[in-house]
């Protein structure tokens, strides 16, 4: 079997560099995407790192949403408000947890329609 841990470093490393974006982490290595993939299929410790690497991003990201709230903009507030701040009230729509058996009503009403069974 070939050695790949010196290429899946190279990819680890690209991939922190790339913020996770696999299609130019995998050209900066060399590789085609799809081996990223199998390698994640085919090695625990690597599809770990990887997924380790995906929160590194996302911290990131939520470290430049917050200057970006500590300096007064607007839109990164209402955004934070909208996603982190949904039990307080903060949505743009009803969300409906249907629970473990998934099963529901629907009634489907035509208000131009008169001849109403009652």
């Amino acid at each position: 079997m070939i050695d790949t841990s010196d290429s899946k470093r190279k990819m680890l490393d690209a991939l922190e560099d790339t913020l996770g974006i696999v299609t130019v982490a995998a050209k900066k290595c060399g590789i085609h995407r799809s081996t990223h993939y199998q390698w994640m299929q085919d090695d625990a410790d690597y599809k770990k790192k990887v997924e380790e690497l995906n929160n590194v991003c996302l911290d990131f990201a939520e470290s430049k949403l917050f200057d970006n709230i500590r300096k007064n903009k607007e839109t990164s507030t209402i955004f934070f408000l909208k996603t982190r701040g949904k039990n307080r009230g903060y949505v743009e729509r009803q969300e409906v947890d249907l629970g473990t058996d998934n099963h529901f009503r629907v009634e489907i009403v035509d208000p131009l329609n008169e001849d109403t069974k009652e």
